[in-house]
């Protein structure tokens, strides 16, 4: 399997932003290629599911979100017991590796069809859904005893209405009323552009991730092999799902990565409203700093092998 050549872009913002570089992408393209890739990824996720019945989604959805669920859930006492974390560092940390990365699935999708294999649309679904969860039980962590309300409402906006799930969902259901012929005039703007912009906004992500790199190092070497560990045996048990589950091995690839992934979007933006408290910098240098890079460089060739693996041998 080659190299993805967006992935290339990544690692030319990292090798920039370790030499200090003066390369910087402006803060309105990075929110133009945030907002693009949101919504392209939710519309071209519609226009699969429009291909299925949707009530044939919900015992499966139901399943992919309480095995998801299970992630921060068993990272928790991880990071809180051996770790030796706070509280809310634990509860935090752990919300953002049971939530997703959309740029790793971004990466990922990509891959796939750089090889010509087709997934099942309904992928996107599992994307969204898989926001909620993780945020949810990384609040009551954290504030397990305590009385919250106020924080948990903002919350519970800041998730349903922020900008990364409002745009994927609306990007979802434009693609699934719109379907495959009459989403064709946007063809050429929002798929044949697809990676190109990714490109960018992986350069971009690139320069975030070295400027993290000081923030683990400081923290000592259990939050790295966390970072990467983690990842590794949850994207294990996303390919074995997805096999038990019916998925085909690239929809299994899929449900692997978007385990494996976790948040540097939504789930930071959510702890600070919430568990203000938690340091930032632990979070975001472990899922950017290291998870991140880990995925793009290492993570996505090993969970399509595993999948590959996995599926020759079941069949």
């Amino acid at each position: 399997m080659s190299i993805e050549p967006v992935v290339l872009f990544f690692l030319l913002g990292v090798i920039a932003g370790v030499a200090r570089s003066d390369l910087k992408i402006p803060p309105a393209i990075y929110e133009f290629l945030s907002i693009f890739l949101l919504l392209a990824i939710g519309l071209k996720g519609g226009v699969k599911l429009a291909e299925y019945p949707l009530a044939s989604l919900l015992v499966t959805s139901l399943v992919v979100v309480g095995v998801g669920a299970l992630i921060p859930l068993a990272a928790f006492p991880v990071l809180r017991y051996v770790g030796g974390l706070s509280r809310a560092d634990s509860a935090s940390i752990a919300a953002h590796y049971g939530s997703v990365s959309v740029v790793t699935f971004s990466v990922a999708v990509a891959l796939l069809e750089q090889m010509g294999l087709n997934y099942e649309g309904h992928m996107i679904v599992y994307l969204v859904l898989l926001e909620f969860p993780a945020l949810m039980i990384g609040v009551i962590l954290a504030r397990r005893g305590e009385a919250g309300m106020s924080r948990c409402g903002r919350l519970f906006h800041e998730v349903f209405f922020g900008k990364s799930i409002l745009l994927l969902i609306g990007g979802l259901v434009i693609g699934y009323i719109a379907g495959a012929d009459g989403i064709t005039p946007l063809d050429k703007f929002f798929f044949d552009l697809f990676k190109g912009l990714l490109a960018f906004f992986l350069l971009e992500m690139g320069l975030v991730a070295a400027s993290r790199i000081a923030d683990l190092r400081h923290h000592g070497v259990f939050l790295i092999s966390f970072a990467v560990l983690t990842p590794i045996m949850s994207g294990f048990a996303g390919i074995l799902l997805g096999l038990l589950i019916g998925l085909s091995v690239g929809g299994a690839f899929l449900l692997g990565v978007l385990y494996a992934s976790a948040s540097y979007i939504a789930a930071p933006t959510a702890m600070r409203i919430a568990v203000p408290e938690a340091n930032p910098a632990l979070s975001i240098g472990a899922s950017l700093g290291a998870t991140f890079p880990f995925n793009i460089f290492v993570g996505i060739p090993l969970y399509w092998w595993f999948a590959e693996f996995v599926y020759r041998h079941a069949s």
